[in-house]
């Protein structure tokens, strides 16, 4: 399932994010593609030595962890240190789909890349083209956010972003293992996860909460991987 998850970060860090970023030594983003999306590949992107990455992935990581919605809509085992990338006019990613396991830096292991996120830090009227699209069953959606906005939706789909024709697009990227290895096992949880903090702030007291809430938390006993 795709989801949308708006305010990830503020105005201000998106800024923060921007204005650290201008100051990087931006290179080939075929670095971490895999053989077959090496072919297809054309932008740039922030490499794993550069002296700005810790500081602003522990910016977004922590805003992830302050995110109700992307801990209901993912909930995550493990996330990949958070890449950067930029698409200027003229570059595009071809139809690809992300590699099923990914080293993590520093020697740190490896993680199963269940979920892909695409984190937006520049906004739609900044550039033309660079739309994300999604394939699923019923056919392929257009993703341009908001900058601070962001993108979540199973890494096993045929995806790519289209050619930029104006402007400049960038944008934070990464991966979640999730404990719930199945995707549609996660998406009946979040569902049910929406459902219950609706019925919570309609009628608070109503026993119905808590029955649902057992309902929940038993279901991710049967599914979870931990």
């Amino acid at each position: 399932m795709q989801i949308h998850i708006s305010d990830v970060l503020t105005a201000d860090q998106v800024a923060h994010c921007r204005a650290v970023l201008e100051s990087a030594a931006w290179v080939d983003g075929r670095v971490t593609a895999g053989h077959q999306s090496a072919r297809t590949k054309k932008n740039l992107q922030v490499p794993e030595s550069a002296p700005e990455l810790p500081g602003l992935r522990d910016m977004i990581l922590r805003a992830l962890d302050a995110n109700p919605v992307f801990m209901s809509a993912t909930l995550p085992e493990r996330v990949f240190p958070p890449l950067f990338n930029r698409y200027d006019a003229g570059m595009t990613f071809g139809a690809h789909v992300d590699n099923a396991i990914r080293p993590l830096p520093g020697g740190g292991g490896r993680i199963r890349t269940d979920i892909s996120a695409t984190l937006f830090l520049s906004g739609p009227d900044e550039y033309d083209g660079g739309e994300l699209m999604i394939e699923d069953t019923y056919g392929a959606h257009s993703v341009k956010l908001p900058a601070g906005h962001m993108v979540v939706y199973p890494a096993s789909s045929l995806h790519r972003v289209t050619p930029i024709t104006r402007g400049s697009r960038w944008a934070s990227f990464f991966w979640i293992q999730s404990i719930i290895r199945d995707d549609a096992a996660r998406t009946t949880l979040f569902d049910l996860d929406m459902a219950i903090n609706g019925v919570a702030a309609d009628m608070p007291d109503h026993p119905s909460v808590v029955s649902l809430t057992n309902c929940y938390h038993n279901l991710i006993r049967r599914w979870a991987e931990v």
